[in-house]
């Protein structure tokens, strides 16, 4: 799928967040435009993801997820909550899925089934933490995951996951703060984040960025 731009105005967020936070401007500067895109898959297609790759990364991550897909058959290689239910176990343990990561993918796709993971459309409608308090009744789908849906799929502007570890890194280098007292830091980034509203969500990818800088 094809990312695509958000629908607020990214210009009016930089402004902003220049404006309301005087130290966070050269850092802004230094990175560059903000570049956020949305993937507006269905949140059942992206939840599945987003446990598939839990606590993987790199090649052991796209090859479980290549097996995985295989497992569907068609040209798409999309899966749905029924055909993943009608899966047997087997199949879906030979892919390299752990017992945890089945139990978790079969809860997602039964929640799914009878509604209780409501499609994009009608989330789009919805509070943000009335989709985290529905979205983490499912196995193995923690707040991050569900911040992450928020911003990259849902494109809501105004969040800020205090448990990301680059936008926590992000902000001890641009603010200052011990990386280990993580829950002095989150006070402290709660705190700095009241002048970034309601632009949280850009801040936090300017904080992605500057943990990435050399």
């Amino acid at each position: 799928m094809t990312p695509r731009s958000v629908r607020y105005d990214l210009d009016e967020a930089l402004r902003h967040l220049e404006r309301s936070d005087a130290r966070f401007a050269p850092w802004i500067d230094r990175v560059g435009p903000c570049a956020i895109r949305l993937r507006p898959l269905e949140p059942f297609e992206s939840l599945l993801g987003s446990i598939l790759r839990q606590q993987l990364a790199g090649a052991a991550a796209a090859k479980i997820q290549e097996r995985f897909l295989d497992l569907f058959g068609d040209a798409e290689r999309r899966p749905t909550p029924q055909r993943l239910l009608e899966l047997p176990d087997e199949a879906l343990r030979g892919a390299g899925l752990s017992r945890n990561k089945l139990a978790a993918m079969r809860d997602l796709a039964a929640r799914a089934t009878n509604g209780e993971v409501p499609r994009r459309s009608i989330l789009l409608r919805w509070s943000e933490e009335r989709i985290i308090e529905r979205l983490t009744a499912v196995r193995g789908v923690g707040r991050w995951t569900v911040e992450m849906l928020l911003i990259f799929n849902l494109g809501r502007p105004d969040i800020l996951p205090l448990d990301d570890y680059g936008v926590r890194k992000g902000f001890v280098r641009a603010f200052g703060g011990d990386l280990e007292d993580r829950k002095r830091l989150a006070a402290r980034m709660v705190r700095r984040g009241e002048r970034w509203r309601p632009y949280r969500s850009v801040a936090s990818w300017y904080l992605w960025r500057i943990a990435e800088l050399p």
